[in-house]
């Protein structure tokens, strides 16, 4: 197989996959689809589907767009799939169609109540690809990664590095908290099995790498990657919340909101991807931070 189409190729998993798959001699077709547009699929072995509307933290995005791209396009490219003779279609979801908040950790057999307009938009491309009756001989695969990070990413990890670069401790270390992380190592290899191989079930699955880590882990791995030392205060859990519920009024930068995204656990398992490769991913948890905080170091430079 070596014909594939890839969508979102602009953003930062469609780049790396790009790259990723040029190691393999992989023919790939990269298509930027327009409103409205006819989508068509001629020729081509399987599509791997990354183009969507990411999640806007800072909640200024009108939520009809989550659903016109990240559910109505997806449905169109799917549509396109089946009347095609691709064989292979990949999808990219997130665990947010699931679950913005987890007690436990997250399966597959989860009960999905997605919050926000993009787990919700999410979860309803996933309702409409599960529903239509799959073409034997065809395979199709939603992948829930959690957050994906590596070089050339963008967000929450990149304030975190900030904070240790400038020598800022880091003030809640109090919260032991466990978070799930994707290495895009790891997501490309697991893309890359899914492509080349026809004895991995069709279906639904979690992406994370193998070993949750905390905040602070995170903070430590973060100063490692700069030769310092981790600074980490365990300011009182009261006195933070307090300040916080301040934030709330004064509109500080420590909102109880805030505080609480930076300091909750979310853990996800990645049991059922592992079983249905059968092989161990590529890249731990630690090495494949280290290489995300590493590029951070270069990319400043």
């Amino acid at each position: 197989m070596n014909d594939i189409i890839i969508t979102g190729y602009s953003g930062f998993v469609g780049q790396n996959l790009i790259k990723y798959l040029e190691n393999f001699c992989i023919q790939k077709l990269l298509v930027r689809y327009q409103s409205n547009q006819m989508i068509k699929v001629e020729d081509v072995d399987a599509i791997v589907h990354l183009a969507g509307k990411a999640h806007d933290l800072k909640k200024v995005s009108n939520p009809n767009e989550y659903y016109h791209v990240n559910t109505d396009l997806t449905k169109k490219v799917f549509d396109s799939f089946l009347a095609s003779d691709a064989k292979v279609f990949i999808t990219l979801s997130s665990v947010k169609a699931v679950a913005d908040e987890i007690h436990g950790k997250l399966t597959e057999q989860h009960n999905p109540n997605p919050i926000s307009h993009y787990g919700k938009s999410k979860f309803l491309a996933e309702q409409y690809i599960l529903s239509q009756t799959i073409p034997e001989g065809k395979r199709v695969y939603i992948l829930r990664p959690c957050m994906i990070h590596g070089p050339g990413n963008k967000g929450n990890l990149n304030l975190l590095y900030n904070i240790v670069s400038k020598g800022i401790p880091w003030p809640l270390g109090a919260f032991e908290n466990k978070r799930s992380f994707c290495s895009i190592d790891n997501l490309m290899f697991i893309i890359r099995e899914l492509i080349e191989r026809d004895d991995i079930p069709s279906g639904v699955y979690n992406v994370a790498d193998d070993s949750p880590l905390s905040t602070n882990q995170v903070i430590s791995i973060l100063a490692e990657s700069q030769n310092r030392n981790a600074k980490i205060w365990k300011v009182s859990k009261g006195l933070l919340q307090s300040f916080a519920k301040l934030g709330d009024v004064l509109r500080l930068p420590l909102t109880t909101e805030r505080l609480q995204k930076l300091t909750e656990s979310y853990l996800v398992s990645n049991q059922k991807i592992k079983k249905a490769i059968g092989k161990p991913l590529p890249v731990s948890s630690k090495d494949g931070l280290l290489k995300t905080f590493n590029s951070f170091h270069t990319n400043a430079q």
